[in-house]
Protein backbone atom coordinates (compact mmCIF):
# COMPACT_ATOMS: atom_id res chain seq x y z
CA UNK A 1 0.00 0.00 0.00
CA UNK A 2 1.12 3.14 -1.20
CA UNK A 3 1.50 6.54 1.91
CA UNK A 4 -1.51 8.21 -0.43
CA UNK A 5 -3.16 5.32 -0.37
CA UNK A 6 -2.30 4.65 3.56
CA UNK A 7 -3.24 8.23 4.29
CA UNK A 8 -7.17 8.16 1.84
CA UNK A 9 -7.49 4.88 3.85
CA UNK A 10 -6.60 6.21 7.39
CA UNK A 11 -5.55 3.05 8.10
CA UNK A 12 -2.34 4.52 10.07
CA UNK A 13 -0.03 1.51 11.29
CA UNK A 14 -0.38 0.09 15.05
CA UNK A 15 2.11 -1.50 17.20
CA UNK A 16 2.58 -4.43 15.20
CA UNK A 17 4.19 -2.59 12.84
CA UNK A 18 7.82 -2.60 12.25
CA UNK A 19 10.50 0.80 12.45
CA UNK A 20 12.07 1.97 9.95
CA UNK A 21 15.47 3.32 10.05
CA UNK A 22 17.91 4.23 7.16
CA UNK A 23 21.31 6.03 6.30
CA UNK A 24 23.35 7.12 3.56
CA UNK A 25 25.44 3.63 4.04
CA UNK A 26 26.47 1.75 6.77
CA UNK A 27 26.83 3.69 10.07
CA UNK A 28 23.20 3.77 11.01
CA UNK A 29 23.88 0.49 12.02
CA UNK A 30 25.23 1.64 15.04
CA UNK A 31 21.64 3.28 16.13
CA UNK A 32 20.00 -0.24 14.80
CA UNK A 33 22.29 -2.25 17.54
CA UNK A 34 20.90 -0.04 20.15
CA UNK A 35 17.14 -0.16 18.86
CA UNK A 36 17.94 -3.96 19.03
CA UNK A 37 19.41 -3.62 22.24
CA UNK A 38 16.63 -1.29 24.31
CA UNK A 39 13.85 -1.69 22.86
CA UNK A 40 14.19 -5.41 21.79
CA UNK A 41 10.88 -5.95 20.81
CA UNK A 42 10.56 -4.43 18.30
CA UNK A 43 11.28 -5.43 14.46
CA UNK A 44 13.41 -3.32 11.71
CA UNK A 45 13.24 -2.41 8.34
CA UNK A 46 17.20 -1.05 7.32
CA UNK A 47 17.86 0.83 4.55
CA UNK A 48 21.42 1.68 3.39
CA UNK A 49 22.24 3.92 0.72
CA UNK A 50 25.04 1.83 0.12
CA UNK A 51 25.40 3.05 -4.15
CA UNK A 52 25.30 6.76 -3.47
CA UNK A 53 27.20 7.47 -0.12
CA UNK A 54 28.66 9.55 1.18
CA UNK A 55 25.77 12.20 1.53
CA UNK A 56 28.12 14.90 2.65
CA UNK A 57 29.50 16.42 -0.25
CA UNK A 58 26.08 15.97 -1.81
CA UNK A 59 23.91 19.27 -2.12
CA UNK A 60 21.02 19.83 0.53
CA UNK A 61 18.41 19.41 -2.64
CA UNK A 62 19.98 15.99 -3.35
CA UNK A 63 20.15 14.96 0.24
CA UNK A 64 16.41 15.77 0.60
CA UNK A 65 15.34 14.03 -2.52
CA UNK A 66 17.54 10.82 -1.45
CA UNK A 67 15.59 11.18 1.70
CA UNK A 68 12.34 11.38 0.19
CA UNK A 69 13.22 8.37 -2.20
CA UNK A 70 13.99 6.22 0.86
CA UNK A 71 11.08 7.35 3.13
CA UNK A 72 8.87 6.02 0.31
CA UNK A 73 10.30 2.42 -0.15
CA UNK A 74 10.13 1.96 3.75
CA UNK A 75 6.63 3.32 3.41
CA UNK A 76 5.74 0.32 1.42
CA UNK A 77 6.56 -1.73 4.57
CA UNK A 78 3.85 0.08 6.48
CA UNK A 79 6.66 0.98 9.58
CA UNK A 80 4.66 2.60 12.19
CA UNK A 81 7.96 5.30 12.80
CA UNK A 82 11.26 6.28 10.76
CA UNK A 83 14.28 6.98 12.46
CA UNK A 84 17.12 8.84 10.03
CA UNK A 85 19.92 6.89 11.41
CA UNK A 86 22.04 9.74 9.40
CA UNK A 87 23.52 13.37 10.66
CA UNK A 88 24.03 14.78 7.29
CA UNK A 89 20.25 13.98 6.75
CA UNK A 90 18.87 14.78 10.00
CA UNK A 91 20.88 18.10 9.23
CA UNK A 92 19.60 18.99 5.76
CA UNK A 93 16.20 16.67 5.20
CA UNK A 94 14.22 16.83 8.84
CA UNK A 95 12.19 19.53 8.21
CA UNK A 96 10.97 18.54 4.39
CA UNK A 97 10.50 15.19 5.96
CA UNK A 98 8.49 16.00 9.04
CA UNK A 99 6.51 17.75 6.80
CA UNK A 100 5.70 15.61 4.47
CA UNK A 101 5.17 12.54 6.11
CA UNK A 102 2.11 11.31 8.93
CA UNK A 103 3.93 9.09 11.08
CA UNK A 104 6.54 9.85 13.94
CA UNK A 105 10.12 10.82 12.74
CA UNK A 106 12.96 11.00 14.77
CA UNK A 107 16.68 12.08 13.94
CA UNK A 108 19.96 11.59 15.65
CA UNK A 109 21.20 14.99 16.36
CA UNK A 110 18.44 16.31 18.79
CA UNK A 111 18.81 13.31 20.99
CA UNK A 112 22.60 13.36 21.13
CA UNK A 113 22.71 17.45 22.01
CA UNK A 114 19.70 17.21 24.50
CA UNK A 115 22.31 14.72 26.59
CA UNK A 116 25.50 16.88 25.65
CA UNK A 117 23.16 20.07 27.68
CA UNK A 118 22.62 17.92 30.04
CA UNK A 119 26.02 16.31 30.69
CA UNK A 120 28.57 19.40 30.46
CA UNK A 121 29.67 21.20 33.73
CA UNK A 122 32.09 24.15 32.31
CA UNK A 123 29.77 25.03 29.31
CA UNK A 124 31.96 24.00 26.89
CA UNK A 125 30.74 21.13 23.97
CA UNK A 126 33.01 19.56 21.45
CA UNK A 127 31.01 18.01 18.02
CA UNK A 128 32.93 15.77 15.81
CA UNK A 129 31.38 14.94 12.96
CA UNK A 130 31.60 14.82 8.95
CA UNK A 131 32.23 18.20 6.65
CA UNK A 132 28.63 18.50 5.63
CA UNK A 133 27.33 18.04 9.75
CA UNK A 134 29.69 20.35 10.98
CA UNK A 135 29.30 23.07 8.43
CA UNK A 136 25.60 22.66 8.99
CA UNK A 137 25.95 24.01 12.27
CA UNK A 138 22.87 22.18 13.35
CA UNK A 139 24.04 21.02 17.11
CA UNK A 140 24.97 24.60 17.15
CA UNK A 141 21.63 25.30 16.56
CA UNK A 142 19.90 22.62 18.80
CA UNK A 143 22.49 23.11 21.48
CA UNK A 144 21.70 27.05 21.61
CA UNK A 145 18.14 26.27 21.53
CA UNK A 146 18.38 24.31 24.85
CA UNK A 147 20.97 26.97 26.45
CA UNK A 148 22.39 29.87 24.52
CA UNK A 149 25.00 30.02 27.35
CA UNK A 150 27.15 26.93 25.84
CA UNK A 151 29.99 27.25 23.50
CA UNK A 152 30.25 24.45 20.79
CA UNK A 153 33.12 23.83 18.88
CA UNK A 154 32.89 21.37 15.72
CA UNK A 155 35.89 19.45 14.41
CA UNK A 156 35.36 17.59 11.10
CA UNK A 157 36.86 14.25 11.14
CA UNK A 158 36.69 12.94 7.33
CA UNK A 159 39.02 10.28 7.66
CA UNK A 160 37.09 8.50 10.63
CA UNK A 161 34.63 7.01 8.32
CA UNK A 162 36.83 5.34 5.59
CA UNK A 163 38.99 3.94 8.12
CA UNK A 164 35.66 2.30 10.51
CA UNK A 165 34.49 0.72 6.98
CA UNK A 166 37.86 -0.63 6.36
CA UNK A 167 37.93 -2.32 9.87
CA UNK A 168 40.60 0.04 11.75
CA UNK A 169 38.76 0.46 14.92
CA UNK A 170 41.73 -0.48 16.84
CA UNK A 171 44.46 0.44 14.85
CA UNK A 172 47.91 3.25 15.16
CA UNK A 173 47.08 4.55 12.14
CA UNK A 174 43.30 5.84 13.21
CA UNK A 175 45.18 6.25 16.75
CA UNK A 176 47.67 8.85 15.05
CA UNK A 177 44.70 10.41 12.62
CA UNK A 178 42.37 10.90 15.89
CA UNK A 179 45.22 12.38 18.09
CA UNK A 180 45.75 14.97 15.04
CA UNK A 181 42.05 15.47 15.07
CA UNK A 182 41.14 15.97 18.48
CA UNK A 183 44.15 18.07 19.64
CA UNK A 184 42.74 21.33 19.52
CA UNK A 185 40.07 20.27 21.22
CA UNK A 186 41.50 18.83 24.06
CA UNK A 187 43.35 22.55 23.97
CA UNK A 188 39.97 24.09 23.97
CA UNK A 189 39.12 22.56 26.80
CA UNK A 190 35.84 21.33 26.66
CA UNK A 191 34.25 18.58 29.26
CA UNK A 192 31.53 16.79 26.56
CA UNK A 193 32.16 15.59 23.13
CA UNK A 194 29.32 14.23 20.81
CA UNK A 195 30.46 11.84 18.34
CA UNK A 196 28.56 13.57 15.54
CA UNK A 197 28.65 10.54 12.64
CA UNK A 198 26.87 7.01 13.56
CA UNK A 199 30.19 5.81 12.25
CA UNK A 200 32.42 7.33 15.54
CA UNK A 201 30.86 4.94 18.30
CA UNK A 202 32.63 2.29 17.09
CA UNK A 203 36.32 4.10 17.38
CA UNK A 204 34.80 5.25 20.54
CA UNK A 205 37.62 3.82 22.78
CA UNK A 206 40.11 5.29 20.43
CA UNK A 207 38.71 8.44 21.06
CA UNK A 208 38.28 8.25 24.70
CA UNK A 209 42.16 7.23 24.62
CA UNK A 210 42.74 10.18 22.98
CA UNK A 211 40.81 12.88 24.29
CA UNK A 212 41.19 11.59 28.02
CA UNK A 213 38.78 10.17 30.66
CA UNK A 214 37.68 14.00 32.02
CA UNK A 215 35.40 14.53 28.93
CA UNK A 216 32.28 12.82 28.49
CA UNK A 217 31.36 11.00 25.38
CA UNK A 218 27.77 11.48 23.93
CA UNK A 219 26.69 8.64 21.59
CA UNK A 220 24.03 9.59 19.70
CA UNK A 221 23.25 6.38 18.50
CA UNK A 222 22.37 4.99 22.24
CA UNK A 223 20.05 8.70 22.88
CA UNK A 224 18.31 8.02 19.59
CA UNK A 225 17.32 4.85 20.68
CA UNK A 226 16.33 5.77 24.24
CA UNK A 227 14.66 8.65 22.75
CA UNK A 228 12.62 6.28 20.29
CA UNK A 229 11.34 4.05 22.89
CA UNK A 230 9.72 7.29 24.62
CA UNK A 231 8.60 8.42 21.39
CA UNK A 232 6.94 4.40 20.91
CA UNK A 233 5.62 5.40 24.32
CA UNK A 234 3.53 8.50 23.76
CA UNK A 235 2.08 7.33 20.75
CA UNK A 236 0.85 4.13 22.34
CA UNK A 237 3.39 2.16 19.59
CA UNK A 238 5.33 0.04 21.37
CA UNK A 239 5.42 -3.81 20.80
CA UNK A 240 4.61 -5.17 24.38
CA UNK A 241 5.80 -8.79 23.25
CA UNK A 242 8.15 -10.21 20.35
CA UNK A 243 7.60 -10.94 17.39
CA UNK A 244 6.65 -15.01 17.16
CA UNK A 245 9.35 -17.00 15.84
CA UNK A 246 9.58 -17.09 12.00
CA UNK A 247 8.61 -13.48 11.32
CA UNK A 248 11.51 -12.09 10.35
CA UNK A 249 11.80 -9.74 12.85
CA UNK A 250 15.02 -7.66 11.14
CA UNK A 251 14.99 -7.04 7.31
CA UNK A 252 18.08 -5.00 6.00
CA UNK A 253 18.25 -3.67 2.34
CA UNK A 254 20.52 -1.27 0.42
CA UNK A 255 21.15 -0.21 -2.60
CA UNK A 256 24.60 -1.61 -3.72
CA UNK A 257 26.66 -4.40 -2.38
CA UNK A 258 25.18 -6.66 -0.59
CA UNK A 259 28.05 -9.00 0.58
CA UNK A 260 30.36 -6.00 1.93
CA UNK A 261 27.54 -4.80 3.43
CA UNK A 262 26.90 -8.29 5.83
CA UNK A 263 30.48 -8.46 6.28
CA UNK A 264 30.25 -5.06 8.15
CA UNK A 265 26.57 -5.31 9.83
CA UNK A 266 28.14 -8.80 11.57
CA UNK A 267 31.19 -7.54 12.71
CA UNK A 268 28.88 -5.03 14.73
CA UNK A 269 25.66 -6.70 15.00
CA UNK A 270 25.38 -10.19 17.11
CA UNK A 271 22.23 -11.50 15.55
CA UNK A 272 23.93 -13.38 12.49
CA UNK A 273 22.62 -11.16 9.56
CA UNK A 274 22.38 -14.05 6.35
CA UNK A 275 21.32 -11.60 3.72
CA UNK A 276 20.69 -8.21 2.90
CA UNK A 277 18.30 -7.14 -0.30
CA UNK A 278 19.22 -4.79 -3.01
CA UNK A 279 16.73 -2.38 -4.12
CA UNK A 280 16.87 0.36 -7.05
CA UNK A 281 16.27 3.26 -4.75
CA UNK A 282 16.01 5.19 -7.32
CA UNK A 283 12.38 3.93 -8.92
CA UNK A 284 10.78 5.07 -5.61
Amino acid sequence: MTETELKQNNELPGKDAPIGVFDSGVGGLTVVREIMRQIPNEKIVYFGDTARVPYGNKSQETVIRFSEQIVRFLRTFQVKTIVVACNTVSAYAMEALERDIDIPIIGVVKPGAREAVLATRNGRIGVIATEATIGSQIYTKYINELNPQISIYGKACPLFVPLVEEGLWEDPVTDEIARRYLTELIDIDIDTLILGCTHYPLIRSTVRKVIGEGVTLVNPAYETARQLRELLLAHDLLRGEPPRLGSNQYQFYISDKADKFVRFANSIIKYGILSAKTVNIEAY
